[in-house]
Formats: structure tokens, sequence, C-alpha cells
């Protein structure tokens, strides 16, 4: 079973919200708005401030309607689609996130490089998710507060990705539009079962979108956390992934 980590134990939990961190979070700003990050754009900091930028790739899991295209955006600050689509093929959102380690005050920039598929497309194309497999280090698994199939569909989702040769990725569970309580199917007392069955993190996710990070800042603690640790145990690879960006 997986190690769930208490929040705050890796990195500081609300980093965020100090002055020190205001340097490197202006970076992923633009006129006081999340920066949209193109996929070779990166932030850039000051000569006299040597940051490190690893990078992951993470799948977010799901059945249609759960909000994983909502999700990737919410993530990078970019405007939620008031309309459901079904995704038709791969997207994919580049999320950048700064944290600083608890224990050597080290700030590493996050590149979290989000990858979101259908569930149409990936029945439909056998070679959808073998690439989204593919060197993959995360993956968000997503149920709707609002949909009971969704939450009982998690083991079908978590059984896809017990293969022995996918033990080092980093797997988090989202239950997302939390905050529609008058339409809630899933009660918090099967969400705490589930977490005590499976030994997996379970993050709640729902409310308006700020313009701060409040919001996104428990989801992407929590799972920069997990991938920071994940590589810590396995030392060789946690080498593979970082990479010092210079300008």
């Amino acid at each position: 079973m997986a190690q769930v980590l208490a929040p705050g134990s890796i990195v500081v939990a609300d980093w965020h919200r100090c002055n020190e961190s205001k340097q490197y979070f202006s970076k992923i700003l633009h006129r006081k708005r999340r920066r949209h990050f193109g996929l070779l754009e990166f932030p850039v900091m000051p000569p006299h401030v040597p940051v490190d930028t690893i990078h992951y790739k993470v799948f977010i899991s799901g059945k249609s309607g759960v909000g994983k295209t909502a999700l990737a955006a919410r993530l990078a600050g970019l405007n939620i689609p008031n309309v459901h689509y079904e995704t038709t093929g791969i997207e994919t959102t580049v999320v950048y996130w700064p944290v600083k380690l608890r224990e050597s005050g080290r700030v590493l920039f996050f590149r979290l490089q989000l990858w979101d598929c259908g569930e149409n497309a990936l029945r439909r194309f056998d070679h959808l998710l073998p690439s989204c497999k593919e060197q993959v280090d995360a993956v968000l698994f997503l149920f709707s507060f609002t949909d009971r199939t969704s939450f009982d569909d998690l083991s079908n989702q978590i059984a896809k990705w017990t293969d022995t040769t996918e033990d080092r990725v980093v797997k988090l569970v989202v239950g997302t539009k939390f905050d529609l309580f008058m339409h809630c199917d899933v009660a918090e007392r099967d969400v705490k079962v589930f977490q005590k069955t499976w030994s997996l993190p379970v993050l709640h996710i729902g409310g308006e979108v700020s313009d701060g990070f409040g919001d996104v800042a428990p989801l992407l603690n929590c799972l920069t956390e997990q991938l920071w640790h994940q590589d810590c145990v396995t030392a060789g690879s946690a080498n593979y992934h970082l990479v010092q960006e210079t300008v």
C-alpha cells in the first residue's frame, strides 16, 4: 500500500502566503492572474536566484463528466469551460508550482505536464492509454461528489495502474464538485472507508475559483510533496528529473 504523507511534512504548506515566496510566485503570474505557459516556456528568475526545475508527467483519470478538463484548467489558472464537452483525444496543460522544502529550505519549481484524455477516446483507440502511461510520474484518479458511479468506479481505474512496472507512480484521488452539497451522492464516511482501504490520499476540490492560489495550493502541494518523496525513495530517478533552467 502507498504511504500517505501528513500534509506539510516535506514542503511548507502555506508558503504561498509568506512574503519571501512572492518573488517566486510572481513569476507564474501576469497582471495578477496566472500566466499560461507553452510547452517551451518557463518562469525566469533573476541570475542571483538560481532555482532548480523538476519535470513531471501527470495523467488525469476518470469517467466522462467528472471534471478532468476543468481540473487541469483550474490548476493552471485558466478559464474553466462553462459547458461540458468530451475530450476527443489527448490534451496537455503545463503547470508551474514553486515549493519550499521544510527540512533544507531549498526552493524548487515543479513543472507538471497534465495529460487529459477522453474516456470514449481511450476505449476506441488502444494506443492512447499506453501513450499516457509512458514515462508517467503520477496519476490523479477523479470522482465527482455528484456522481456515485464515478466513485464506485475508482477501484476499476486503480486496477489499470497496478502493474509491477508502475509501482513508482504516485497515485492521488481527487473528489470534484465538492461544493455542490445539495446534489451530493457520495458521503464523507464512504470516502474515509475508501482511504483506509486503499491507503491513498483523497483530496476535495470545488467552490469558486479565486485569483489567488488558495483554492489550488492544497492539491498542488500534496502532489508535489508525494512526487518529491517518491524521488527521494528511488534516488536514481530523482537525478533523472532534476533540470537546471538557464537563460
